[in-house]
C-alpha cells in the first residue's frame, strides 16, 4: 500500500504513512487528516461556523453553552443559531415561532449587521493573504483558488488552508470549516461534511462513487419544485443521472438537463472569479402584523429604502434595477423589478420606483413582509448623481439626500429622520430587519 499523506489541523505537521497515525507526534492532538490526494487538490471553499452566532458568543462568553438564535421578534425567521440551538432542530430561515417552540430555552439575540460586516472584512483580508482568486459567496463564506501558489507558501493548499483556519480562529475568535477539491461544485460540498472545524476533501479519483448514492437535491439549483419533477420522472439518486443518457436529459430539462448531467459526475469548469463579488444587495422586514394599507406599506418602504442606500453608499455602489419584495400573510411571495435609466444609490429615487411597483399591487392583500433590492451592481466610481443633467428636480433632491448623509455622518443615524418616518418608532417594531448581500 503506498503512503497517504497526511497532516495536523492543531500544529500544522504533516508527513505520510500507509496508515495515518491516531495522534500527531508533535502536539498530540487527534486532528489528523490523511488523503491520497492531499497534495495536489487547490480550489476550496471557506464557510464561517454558525457565523453571527459564533461572533457574539465570542464576545460574551456568558453565553459560550447556551442555545442562541440570531433572529427577530415572533414573526421573522432565523438569520442563524449556534450549533447546541441546532441539536433541537433549529435551522436557519426558520420561522421565529417555530424556533422558540423547539429550543424554549434558547437566547434570542437580533442581527448586529455593522458588527457582521467588520468581522467578515477581517476574515476576508485573511483570505486575499492566501490568494489573489477570493470570489465571496456572501458575507460568511467564499471560493479560494490556489493554484500556482505553493511556490509563494512554501507548502501545498491544504497546509496553507489548515494554518488560515487555526489563524482565523486564533486572531479574531471564531471558527472554519474548509473544503477541498478539484472544483467549484465539490468544494462547497466538501465544506458541510465536517462541520463545525471541518477540513474535508473530495478527490478526483472518488468524485463518481462519493456523489452516486447521495439525494438529487444535493446538486445547487435543484430546489423543491424541480426536485418533484425529477421524483415524478423517475430520479432520486445522482447515481441515476449518472447512468442516464445526457441526450435524454437535454430532451426533457433542456439547458438544466446538460447541468444535470456534468453535475452529476462532477465536472464543473467555472473558474473562481474575484470579479464575481456580489450580484444584489436588498433589505427587508417582517411585521408584527400584517399590513394592507398602502400608507403604511409605504411609509415600511421608505425606510427600507434608506437602509438599502445606506449599504450601497458604504460599498461604494450603485445599481441599474431595483426589485420589490412582498410576501402575504399567506406566505405567498411577489417579486417585481424595474429597470433604471442611470444606476443609483439615492435613497429617494429607489423609495419612487420601489412605491410604484407597491401600487400595482394594492389590492387589499394583507402582507407580512416588504422588502426593497437592487441588481446589476456596479462601482460609484466617484460619480455622484449624474440623474442632476436629466431634471433639475431630481438634483435637488439628491443635493438634499447629500446634505443628510453629512450630517448623519458626523451626528449619527437619527440626527436627521424623513417627515414621513417622523413618529415611526413609536409604532409597533418590524419583527426582522435583514440585510441581504449575495450573488443569487
Amino acid at each position: 500500500m503506498a503512503p497517504v499523506p497526511f497532516l495536523c489541523r492543531d500544529c500544522s505537521a504533516t508527513g505520510a504513512a500507509e496508515m495515518a497515525p491516531a495522534r500527531c507526534r508533535q502536539c498530540g492532538s487527534p486532528r489528523i487528516f490523511a488523503h491520497p490526494e492531499l497534495l495536489t487538490l487547490s480550489v476550496a471553499h471557506i464557510d464561517c461556523d454558525a457565523f453571527y452566532a459564533s461572533i457574539e458568543k465570542r464576545d460574551d462568553p456568558s453565553l459560550l453553552d447556551k442555545p442562541l438564535i440570531i433572529g427577530g421578534g415572533t414573526r421573522g425567521v432565523v438569520s442563524t443559531c449556534c450549533y447546541i440551538a441546532r441539536q433541537s432542530g433549529v435551522r436557519s430561515a426558520m420561522p421565529m415561532f417555530t424556533a422558540r417552540q423547539l429550543c424554549p430555552d434558547a437566547v434570542v439575540m437580533p442581527p448586529n449587521m455593522a458588527k457582521y460586516v467588520g468581522v467578515s472584512r477581517q476574515v476576508r483580508a485573511l483570505m486575499d493573504d492566501l490568494t489573489p482568486l477570493v470570489e465571496p459567496l456572501s458575507i460568511d463564506e467564499a471560493f479560494l483558488d490556489l493554484s500556482g501558489t505553493q511556490a509563494l507558501h512554501k507548502a501545498p493548499p491544504a497546509l496553507v488552508l489548515a494554518r488560515f483556519a487555526k489563524r482565523v480562529e486564533t486572531e479574531l475568535g471564531i471558527t472554519v470549516s474548509v473544503g477541498l477539491s478539484h472544483n467549484k461544485f465539490l468544494a462547497k460540498i466538501a465544506s458541510d461534511l465536517d462541520k463545525p472545524r471541518g477540513l474535508a476533501l473530495i478527490g478526483a479519483a472518488e468524485t463518481i462513487d462519493f456523489l452516486a448514492p447521495k439525494p438529487i437535491s444535493l446538486i445547487f439549483g435543484v430546489g423543491k419544485v424541480f426536485s418533484e419533477t425529477l421524483r415524478k420522472d423517475g430520479f432520486t439518486t445522482i447515481r441515476q443521472l449518472q447512468n442516464h443518457p445526457r441526450e435524454d436529459l437535454i430532451r426533457r430539462y433542456g439547458d438544466s438537463g446538460a447541468r444535470l448531467s456534468r453535475l452529476s459526475r462532477g465536472e464543473d469548469s467555472r473558474a473562481v472569479s474575484p470579479d464575481n463579488e456580489m450580484k444584489s444587495v436588498s433589505s427587508e422586514t417582517t411585521f408584527n402584523t400584517d399590513l394592507s394599507d398602502f400608507e403604511a406599506l409605504s411609509t415600511e418602504l421608505l425606510a427600507q429604502s434608506e437602509r438599502l442606500s445606506e449599504r450601497l453608499k458604504a460599498k461604494g455602489l450603485v445599481g441599474d434595477t431595483v426589485h420589490l419584495k412582498l410576501k402575504s400573510a399567506g406566505f405567498r411571495l411577489r417579486t417585481r423589478a424595474r429597470a433604471l435609466m442611470i444606476p443609483t444609490q439615492l435613497a429617494n429615487v429607489l423609495y419612487e420606483h420601489g412605491l410604484q411597483l407597491l401600487a400595482r399591487e394594492i389590492d387589499g392583500t394583507a402582507f407580512r413582509l416588504i422588502g426593497i433590492g437592487v441588481t446589476g451592481l456596479e462601482p460609484a466610481a466617484g460619480v455622484e448623481d449624474p440623474v442632476d443633467l436629466l431634471e433639475p428636480k431630481v438634483a435637488r433632491k439628491a443635493a438634499a439626500e447629500r446634505a443628510m448623509d453629512r450630517v448623519r455622518s458626523r451626528f449619527g443615524s437619527d440626527a436627521v429622520v424623513r417627515g414621513k418616518l417622523y413618529g415611526r418608532s413609536s409604532r409597533p417594531k418590524s419583527a426582522e430587519n435583514t440585510e441581504r448581500t449575495d450573488d443569487k
